[in-house]
């Protein structure tokens, strides 16, 4: 009897010894997952509150994974040319060349009269391996196109805000002047104001259009085989390589996207393999 209480105590204290350690070991794993999320919250709480001349510090002294970390930070607040162009300039620096020109692309997408911007943006655009031909296009869409990208959206709204002010006091002039020459004048200032008015509100429904839209991307794999169907199976029609810019013409799929180059070419990528400007 003695033999059986003694084995029956020596039973129940290893099991809560058992226990004891066990909740230990739990404590312990729990006392490291908090710690590890601390340090986690610590590090992003620590990142949120980088500025942008901390990031300019890093690039200075040619620490371009820091910068790169530091200007991504920033963007999770807003976007803005100057950081996608230090941005890119720190990829650039790094040996990044796709990245570089995703992030100058979108510095010149915010600011398409910097030609700060489009001289980086061309250097990077030499060191890819794909080169295109655009199919021509005739001299005045060219020259259209050039003059809707010498400004932002946000300038060009201001200056049809500007015309159309100079449009109400030259019909003011035109209505309540009684001498004919001002009425004349009134007039024909009228019709250039409204002109330009109409122009500049054009222009910035275009590039407003191309900011909301954003059907322009860049192949960030070393190297993509585009194909004839949204399928690995599809047949191979040409190699695009990083850097490449392309134009998404169906976006509906999810893992793949019909893409097209300047030269007229079409074909499926896989969606993992680009990135939307």
């Amino acid at each position: 009897m003695k033999k059986i209480v003694f084995f029956a105590l020596a039973l129940m204290i290893s099991f809560l010894t058992y226990g004891q350690g066990d909740t230990q070991r739990n404590m312990a794993g729990g006392a490291d997952s908090i710690a590890h999320t601390r340090a986690e919250f610590s590090a992003s709480k620590q990142m949120s509150n980088v500025t942008k001349a901390e990031g300019d510090s890093a690039y200075m002294r040619n620490d371009f994974a820091a910068a790169i970390q530091i200007y991504e930070a920033l963007l999770q607040n807003g976007e803005a040319p100057e950081i996608y162009y230090n941005l890119g300039n720190s990829y650039y620096k790094s040996g990044d060349i796709a990245r570089a020109i995703l992030n100058y692309e979108r510095a010149l997408l915010l600011s398409p009269g910097n030609t700060d911007i489009r001289a980086n943006l061309e250097v990077a655009q030499a060191k890819t391996i794909d080169k295109v031909t655009p199919i021509p296009e005739i001299f005045f869409v060219t020259w259209t196109k050039s003059l809707i990208n010498c400004l932002s959206v946000d300038a060009w709204a201001k200056y049809g805000i500007v015309f159309f002010l100079l449009l109400l006091a030259s019909s003011a002039l035109f209505f309540f002047s009684k001498k004919m020459r001002l009425k004349k004048t009134g007039f024909i200032c009228g019709l250039v104001c409204l002109a330009f008015t109409v122009l500049c509100n054009v222009f910035a429904a275009q590039q407003k259009s191309e900011l909301t839209q954003r059907n322009k991307a860049i192949i960030l794999a070393p190297s993509v085989t585009v194909r004839s169907t949204p399928s690995e199976s599809g047949t191979s029609l040409f190699v695009l390589h990083e850097g490449r810019k392309v134009e998404i013409k169906d976006n509906t799929m999810r893992e793949w996207k019909e893409i097209s180059l300047e030269d007229g070419k079409v074909g499926w990528v896989p969606a993992s393999d680009i990135e939307v400007i």
